[in-house]
């Protein structure tokens, strides 16, 4: 189980906005160069993000900015708007247990709701973060930095 890594894709992206968006033209190059990744994924997430209603995209001459103040969007609001887990659940239950098997044909009902609880729990904390705590966080870094 694992988390695409499309969601600390567009958390970086959201920080490289703030972080530089006083002294550079933030476009997909540029975001893919502090990235390290091929452009294309930049324009996909940024349009996963755009639908979602979290940033504005100028097409051609460049330029994203926030449509929310950083205070107001969430990690929980990063998460959902790139869909970071597959159909919506964050454990990918086997298919098709034995339903032969006593162990198989009970799986689901032995773990259904305990897995949905440890997901609910995980997208709780996520609510807990916003933008607002990256760029506090990388305020700090760059002042050690220098």
């Amino acid at each position: 189980m694992q988390i695409s890594s499309r969601f600390t894709i567009a958390l970086h992206i959201f920080t490289c906005v703030d972080v530089f968006k006083d002294e550079y033209k933030i476009t997909s190059d540029f975001l893919a160069g502090s990235i390290n990744t091929n452009p294309v994924i930049i324009r996909k997430i940024l349009t996963q993000l755009k639908s979602a209603g979290l940033v504005t995209v100028a097409r051609g001459t460049g330029g994203i900015e926030l449509t929310r103040d950083l205070s107001e969007i969430t990690f929980y609001d990063v998460y959902k708007a790139i869909g970071a887990v597959e159909n919506g659940d964050l454990f990918h239950f086997h298919d098709a247990p034995n339903p032969e098997c006593p162990v198989g044909r009970n799986i689901h009902a032995l773990l259904d709701d305990k897995l949905k609880a440890v997901q609910n729990a995980m997208e709780d904390e996520l609510r807990k973060f916003t933008l607002l705590d990256l760029r506090s966080g990388m305020t700090e870094l760059l002042a050690k930095d220098n």
